[in-house]
């Protein structure tokens, strides 16, 4: 039995495999109900009393030899496998990849985001209302009465007789002032909307940036110290400002603001249209008709509102003479920014 059991242990030491399928062959072959091992145990039958123990005991230890020599050739080949199978799909990260273009803010985008932030950090919130408007909000609220010519078909895009795409973003100082009582200081970005044909300056689709405050004794004064400092802060400290009378319906009084040409400081030339200076807002004192529509009552309080045209700023920043670059999505001219 011990010579047995020795040669069936050599035997077991010398097995080697070459797959998963040969480690389970073994398996059986030794450990099966009809294995080698198993056929060893039912000898112990024919052994006395004394032998049976003894021969058990190494029976055993041959059984567990045999299952820590099955276990070890598995995992053996598993490992064996797993390194193949990293050699063979090894990918080399450290190739270059090929160059993506990566996007970035739009040039509107840009100017908006500067403009912006110059807002809030004197003060300002910046609220967005829709893009579809009633007659009410885009008109009415704002003192312009229905026989007014801004209503006409021929300036503004209307779905019926009471919804249109909004002309100005004017609506949404009325928005806030209806949910809102001062102080209000706030700015309006966005799309407008107006029936114009497109050239190098005008556009259907175009863009506004509107403000408006609202408090205890305001005055021109303010108007034009908020002002002034926004356009300092946008085209530099030396910038030169003037402004001039103007009439708005929303606002009384009313004027236009402008500023030294950038390029030739005031004396003339291409860009200015010999002018010297370049319009670049509308503003004035909120009309008292405007207030009294949103419950806020006049003769308490005061404010002042300034609308500019996005495009018209971005142009003239960053030195663009045609307003449809912004919208061919031209990816020559959008690269430049």
């Amino acid at each position: 039995m011990d010579t047995k059991i020795q040669e069936i242990r050599i035997a077991i030491e010398e097995e080697k495999v070459k797959s998963v399928r040969q480690v389970e062959d073994i398996r059986i072959k030794y450990l099966g109900k009809s294995g080698i091992i198993t056929e060893l145990m039912k000898e112990l039958g024919k052994l006395s009393n004394e032998e049976k123990p003894i021969a058990g005991k190494k029976i055993n230890e041959l059984r567990q030899f045999a299952e820590s020599k099955i276990k070890t050739l598995k995992e053996d080949f598993e490992d064996k496998e797993i390194e193949a199978k990293m050699v063979e799909e090894w990918v080399d990260i450290t190739l270059p990849v090929k160059n993506k273009k990566i996007g970035h803010k739009h040039p509107l985008n840009l100017i908006l985001n500067k403009i912006c932030e110059i807002f809030i950090e004197m003060g300002f919130s910046v609220v967005h209302g829709p893009e579809v408007e009633t007659d009410y909000y885009n008109f009415e609220a704002l003192n312009i009465p229905k026989d007014h010519p801004a209503r006409d078909s021929q300036d503004t895009f209307y779905i019926n007789d009471n919804v249109l795409l909004r002309t100005q973003t004017s609506p949404v100082q009325i928005r806030v002032m209806e949910k809102q009582k001062p102080p209000i200081r706030m700015i309006a970005p966005g799309r407008v909307y107006r029936s114009d044909a497109v050239d190098s300056t005008h556009s259907p689709l175009f863009h506004q940036i509107e403000g408006l405050v609202v408090d205890k004794d305001i005055s021109m004064a303010h108007l034009k110290g908020c002002l002034e400092t926004f356009v300092k802060k946008l085209y530099g400290e030396k910038t030169r400002t003037r402004f001039r009378p103007h009439h708005f319906q929303f606002t009384e009084p009313s004027g236009e603001m402008d500023i030294a040409c950038p390029k030739c400081n005031g004396e003339g030339c291409s860009i200015c249209k010999g002018e010297g200076w370049i319009e670049i807002l509308g503003c004035g004192m909120v009309h008292r008709n405007v207030l009294k529509g949103v419950d806020i009552d006049p003769d308490i309080y005061s404010g002042f509102a300034f609308g500019m045209g996005l495009e018209r700023i971005a142009m003239k920043d960053l030195g663009i003479n045609d307003l449809r670059l912004f919208y061919e999505n031209d990816v020559r001219f959008l690269e430049q920014f």
